[in-house]
């Protein structure tokens, strides 16, 4: 078995993906977690709307709210989480997020098991072409 290294991003760091007003940032990928998880930072500009309703059929999403209220889609309800709230999204949860303050919000996001990062170049082409 491959010995894992440490990982150390320090702020201003990591693969970034810009998509309209919304930026990800990969701090760790499958790749350096034996695809154990993906970790990013979300972060959306104000009064704009996340990726859109999806659910991922066999990956857990974790979202921690760093900055702002991030208002999430959980199944069919819609909740505001401030600074410090904690979500867990199982496997098959309709899920999305959105930013309806006129200030910034952020959010860390583990995605388990790894591997989102892999539609990342497909997201932000996407973006590109309908922006």
């Amino acid at each position: 078995m491959k010995k894992e290294k440490p990982i150390v991003i320090k702020k201003g760091e990591g693969r970034k993906y810009n998509m309209g007003p919304m930026q990800a940032i990969f701090l760790a990928d499958e790749e350096e977690t034996a695809e154990k998880y993906s970790v990013s930072e979300c972060w959306l500009e104000g009064n704009s709307e996340g990726p859109g309703a999806h659910q991922h059929e066999e990956n857990d999403e974790i979202f921690y709210v760093l900055e702002g209220t991030t208002s999430f889609l959980v199944g069919e309800e819609w909740i505001d989480a401030e600074k410090g709230t904690f979500l867990r999204i199982p496997a098959k949860t309709i899920h999305d997020f959105a930013n309806r303050t006129a200030t910034k919000t952020g959010v860390l996001n583990l995605f388990i098991p790894g591997g989102f990062e892999r539609n990342m170049p497909a997201i932000v082409r996407w973006f590109e072409e309908s922006g």
